[in-house]
C-alpha cells in the first residue's frame, strides 16, 4: 500500500515548488513527522490491537458511550472522503502514464481532452486554480474503475492471487529503475544548484510544507498493520516494529529513487513541462536506453502499479465503514452484505461511487484534499487520544511505550499543523467544513438512533 506509484508520480510537481537539491527537504522533514508519528501509532497499536486501527482508537481513547462514538462517527465521515481521494489519485496517476506508452496516445489525449476551471485562489504566492477534465484518458480511468468494481464484485478468498501480481509488478518497476538508473547516475546532475536553485527559495517555509504534503502522500501507509491488529502475533512487539521499520525503510528508498531518477534527467529538464503531463521513470528509461520500447514498458509496469494500489485500496477500504455499521457506530445500510457473495457490497459500491466522482479532478487538488481531511480528525485526533488514554488509564498494560513521551506527539502536532495550514486555505476550510458537517450528520443520525447525547451512558449501555 506504500510502494506505489506515489514516489514517481510527486516528483515533477515537488520541483515546481522547491528547485532541485532543496526539494529532498520536503521526503526528510515529512520523513521525520512519519517517524515521531509513527510512536503514536505504535503506542495505540500495541496497546490497543485489534482490527479497525483509527477507528478504534478513537472509540477508546475518548470514551467508547461518550465522546468516542462522536470521534469514530467522524472519522468514518471524513473516510469516506479521504478514502476515495486516495483511490482516485493512484487513477488519475495511472491515466497520466499512460499517455508515456506511445506518442500518437499523447497527442490523441491532449487534443481531445476538455477542461473546465471551477475556481481560482491565491494561496500567498501565487494564484491556484481547481479544474476538472474530460477526455481519453479520463475515459480510460472510469473503465478502470469500473473493472475493479467487477473484480471485486466476488468472494474474497478468490482475489488472493491478484495481490501477488500487482506486488511484483510494483516491486519490478522500483528494481528497474533502481538498477538501470544507478548505472547512468550522475552527482552533478543529481545535486545542480543552478539557475533557480542557486539561491535560497522564496518564501522557503511555505513551499517547503506543500513540498512535504506531496511526500507524506507518497508515505501513507506505513500504519497500515494497525487495521488489522488481531491478527498479528505479538503485536506488543511486531506492530512497533513493523511501522518504525516500514517509516524508515519506505524512507530511505524513495529519497534513493528520487537522487536516481534525477541523477539521469536533470531537475531544470523536468520544470519546463507541466507536472500534469510529464512521465519522469519513462524519460529516464528512455534516457537510459536510448529508446521508446523502454518509456512504454515503464509506463506498463507504472499503470499496473497504479491498478494493483486501486485494488487494494477498493478492496480495503470498503471494509471499514461496513465494519463500523456492523458494531452500530455508523449508517446501518453500510453493513449490509451480499446474500450470495458474503461481500459488503452497499459499503463497496458507495467508495467506487466517491471515487468515480474525484477521478475527474487534477491530481495535485486531490493530493491536498485527501490530506488534508484526515489531518484534523485522524492523525491530531490520535495525538490528543494517546495523551488523553495515558491520562485516564494510567494502569492499562502498554507493552510499548513512545519514547521521550510527550516530546513525539508535540513534534507530531506541529508538524501536521504545519503541514495543515500550507495547504492552503481553500483546503483549510474543506477540513474544517466537513468536520462540522459530519458533527451536524452525528446529532440527527444519534437523535433518530435514540443513543448518546440524547440518552444518558447507563441508558446506552443497558441498550446494548
Amino acid at each position: 500500500m506504500i510502494v506505489g506509484a506515489g514516489v514517481f508520480i510527486t516528483i515533477p510537481f515537488m520541483l515546481k515548488e522547491l528547485p532541485g537539491p532543496y526539494a529532498l527537504l520536503g521526503w526528510l522533514a515529512a520523513g521525520g513527522l512519519m517517524l515521531v508519528d509513527g510512536l503514536i501509532w505504535s503506542e495505540l497499536g500495541a496497546t490497543m490491537p485489534g482490527s479497525g486501527g483509527s477507528y478504534l482508537y478513537l472509540l477508546e481513547c475518548y470514551g467508547r458511550n461518550r465522546w468516542g462514538r462522536l470521534m469514530a462517527f467522524l472519522f468514518i465521515w471524513q473516510f469516506l472522503i479521504s478514502g476515495p481521494l486516495e483511490i482516485a489519485s493512484g487513477v488519475i496517476a495511472l491515466e497520466q502514464f499512460s499517455t508515456s506508452i506511445h506518442p500518437a496516445w499523447k497527442e490523441f489525449n491532449e487534443q481531445k481532452t476538455i477542461t473546465a476551471q471551477i475556481g481560482t485562489w491565491n494561496d500567498g504566492e501565487e494564484t491556484k486554480s481547481l479544474t476538472v477534465s474530460i477526455g481519453p484518458t479520463r475515459i480510460l480511468g472510469t473503465l478502470i474503475i469500473v473493472g475493479l468494481l467487477l473484480l471485486l464484485y466476488r468472494r474474497i478468498s478468490t482475489l488472493g492471487k491478484w495481490t501477488v501480481t500487482f506486488w511484483l509488478g510494483v516491486l519490478g518497476a522500483i528494481a528497474w529503475i533502481l538498477l538501470a538508473g544507478a548505472s547512468h547516475y550522475q552527482s552533478a546532475v543529481a545535486f545542480d544548484f543552478s539557475g533557480d536553485a542557486s539561491r535560497w527559495p522564496d518564501h522557503f517555509w511555505l513551499r517547503l510544507g506543500k513540498v512535504m504534503i506531496l511526500a507524506m502522500y507518497s508515505y501513507l501507509g506505513y500504519y497500515n498493520i494497525c487495521y488489522i491488529g488481531d491478527e498479528v502475533r505479538d503485536p506488543g512487539r511486531t506492530i512497533p516494529r513493523s511501522i518504525l521499520l516500514s517509516a524508515l525503510l519506505v524512507c530511505l528508498m524513495f529519497v534513493g529513487l528520487h537522487l536516481v531518477m534525477l541523477g539521469v534527467v536533470s531537475w531544470t529538464e523536468v520544470v519546463k513541462e507541466n507536472p500534469d503531463d510529464i512521465n519522469l521513470p519513462a524519460m529516464v528509461m528512455e534516457r537510459v536506453y536510448n529508446a521508446q520500447w523502454a518509456a512504454t514498458w515503464m509506463s506498463v509496469l507504472l499503470m499496473w502499479s497504479c491498478f494493483g494500489s486501486a485494488f487494494a485500496g477498493l478492496l480495503g477500504y470498503s471494509r471499514i465503514p461496513f465494519g463500523a455499521a456492523r458494531q452500530g457506530h455508523f449508517f446501518a445500510a453500510l453493513g449490509k452484505v451480499h446474500p450470495v457473495l458474503h461481500i459488503p457490497h452497499v459499503s463497496l459500491l458507495l467508495v467506487v461511487g466517491m471515487t468515480l466522482f474525484w477521478s475527474f479532478f487534477d491530481l495535485a487538488n486531490v493530493i491536498n484534499a485527501l490530506l488534508t481531511t484526515r489531518i484534523l480528525e485522524q492523525f491530531i485526533g490520535q495525538i490528543f487520544g494517546v495523551m488523553l488514554l495515558r491520562r485516564l488509564q494510567p494502569n492499562r498494560p502498554r507493552p510499548y511505550k513512545m519514547w521521550l513521551y510527550p516530546l513525539p506527539c508535540g513534534l507530531a502536532l506541529v508538524g501536521w499543523l504545519f503541514m495543515y495550514l500550507c495547504a492552503g486555505w481553500p483546503f483549510v476550510l474543506l477540513g474544517l467544513g466537513t468536520l462540522g458537517m459530519g458533527a451536524v450528520v452525528f446529532l440527527i443520525w444519534s437523535f433518530k438512533e435514540k443513543s448518546w447525547p440524547f440518552i444518558s451512558v447507563e441508558a446506552l449501555k443497558n441498550k446494548t
